[in-house]
């Protein structure tokens, strides 16, 4: 592949932050990036257990509680653009330090935050600090790996992090939460953070800025509120009573900075965001590959966790603990997609790793019903093996299809690609189960018992609202709106897997035959 050597040959030849092919420190440096994006991916869905009690303690409003979790991710999606670019100007190596130092100080804030508002504030600042890591953590291992099979691996690596960390947010929290006080999910970031920096400061070379082009701040505010109102918008869609009003004003702000970035971007001579690249088909694929493929894994991954915990009745760490499988098939995945990939071309990886999720995602689709969990591990196996090397071929891609100078870009693009998309997977996921399961639950003068007052309508909403009202109701009325309420949500999440389905065969096709010429 042609864009692919060009960009290696920029690298070898560079004297930035490369090490010789020889040195050891390069795989210290892997661990040191793989262990903050760590952190950074864990922080997205940690709370998910930790949140009914902090919110009891905090006394936190219905409107507190989406902020608490939204700030992290409006923060991060909205400013990765922006620090990308500036790392590429700064060097990388500086930005990822002081990333890593906003992370713990805002760590430490959020675990003892007295109040709900300074808790959204420490997760905004969260975000702050993810946002100036992310992009240096993928572009200091495009920088310090010359050899392109152990940057193809290293790539692995981090991509393995990056699509099976956050499923052990969840795992993570419910063990802390069984010993410890709310703050213990952020404040064991501060220890990480502490062993961390010192190691990066002796460890990763010093390496000078890859370009000498001008920070254009106007193009990155225009990022910023962009990204964050369009970001706003898909999320607020994807609520169960969402706020239309609010999401529509979201959309219009979003797409109208977006539209002013873009345009600005053309005229400029020295863009933030060289949309040239896109013009590279292996760079166009890779990065719908990466969108859908965070689209389908974060979807999939909360449709399955409500199912665990509304129709199965697991607890939140057991619901971590049974979604295990998948996070660690894409750990494997990763590494050994990077080993291969070389070998056996990305457009057969790309195109193979969708196929793949594709199939482990509709046997799971005929099997989650039966009473054997082994046929269910098996599908999340395949789910995890073929996302993980479809995640580590598109950062790959990415990162090799743009030249050396323009790095911290193209990896804030391919972020920007996961978190446009597990917002998408979130929305359209959830949009599609509340659809399917109020058009199959029966009309609430069906469920009605004969000994009852008259069910609110809420109860055709969501399984949620159903056991709600269910737990107040006789037993037999009770059990009657149960049973309804479960199997139209069977019919829903069965609908979620099977477009899921669909979505990741149909982009794996595409995939292979618009890559074609370019393997």
């Amino acid at each position: 592949m042609q864009t692919r050597s060009n960009a290696t040959c920029v690298s070898s030849s560079s004297p930035t932050s490369s090490l010789p092919a020889h040195d050891a420190k390069r795989w210290l440096i892997l661990a040191i990036v793989s262990v903050a994006l760590l952190l950074i991916v864990i922080d997205v869905t940690v709370l998910y257990t930790a949140l009914p009690r902090l919110t009891h303690d905090l006394a936190a409003s219905a409107s507190d509680k989406l902020w608490i979790m939204n700030a992290y991710a409006l923060a991060v999606s909205g400013l990765l653009l922006g620090m990308g670019t500036l790392g590429d100007r700064l060097g990388h190596k500086r930005l990822f330090m002081a990333g890593l130092m906003v992370f713990g100080l805002a760590s430490l804030a959020a675990a003892f935050s007295p109040s709900s508002g300074l808790l959204i504030a420490a997760r905004a600042f969260l975000g702050a600090g993810a946002a100036m890591m992310m992009p240096a953590t993928l572009s200091l291992i495009r920088l310090t790996f010359t050899d392109e099979q152990e940057r193809a691996f290293a790539i692995g690596v981090w991509a393995s992090v990056a699509s099976g960390g956050m499923a052990f947010g969840p795992v993570v929290g419910g063990a802390l939460l069984e010993h410890f006080w709310w703050g213990s999910v952020f404040l064991i970031n501060v220890p990480i953070v502490l062993i961390a920096l010192p190691l990066a400061w002796r460890y990763i070379p010093r390496g000078a800025a890859t370009s000498d082009r001008p920070w254009d701040r106007v193009a990155s505010v225009q990022a910023l509120v962009g990204l964050v109102a369009l970001t706003y918008a898909i999320k607020e869609t994807g609520k169960q009573s969402p706020d239309w009003q609010a999401a529509a004003i979201a959309l219009v702000i979003g797409v109208v900075f977006a539209f002013s970035f873009f345009r600005r971007q053309i005229r400029s001579t020295d863009p933030l965001l060289d949309l040239s690249l896109f013009r590279n088909r292996a760079f166009s694929a890779a990065v719908a590959g990466a969108m859908v493929t965070a689209a389908a894994l974060i979807g999939i991954e909360l449709m399955f966790s409500q199912r665990l915990q509304l129709v199965l009745g697991y607890s939140p760490l057991e619901t971590g603990w049974a979604i295990l499988p998948l996070p660690l098939a894409a750990f494997v995945a990763g590494p050994l997609a990077g080993r291969w990939l070389l070998r056996v071309g990305n457009r057969r990886m790309l195109a193979g790793g969708l196929v793949l999720a594709s199939a482990g995602m509709a046997l799971f689709a005929f099997t989650y019903h039966l009473a054997s969990p082994l046929w269910q591990i098996g599908a999340m196996v395949l789910m995890g093996l073929g996302m993980g090397a479809a995640i580590t071929t598109a950062s790959s891609t990415i990162m090799l299809s743009a030249p050396e100078d323009r790095a911290g870009m193209a990896a804030s693009v391919e972020e920007v690609s996961y978190e446009l998309g597990g917002a998408l997977g979130i929305t359209l996921s959830g949009g599609l189960l509340s659809a399917v399961y109020t058009r199959s639950m029966p009309a609430l003068s069906e469920l009605q018992g004969r000994d009852t007052a008259p069910l609110p309508t809420t109860v055709r909403d969501s399984l949620d609202e159903a056991l709600m009202t269910a737990a107040r109701l006789g037993s037999e009325s009770m059990q009657k709106l149960i049973d309804a309420a479960q199997t139209a949500f069977g019919n829903a999440f069965d609908a979620v897997i099977l477009t899921n389905t669909a979505l990741l065969f149909v982009v794996g096709a595409v995939a292979f035959v618009s890559l074609k010429s370019r393997d």
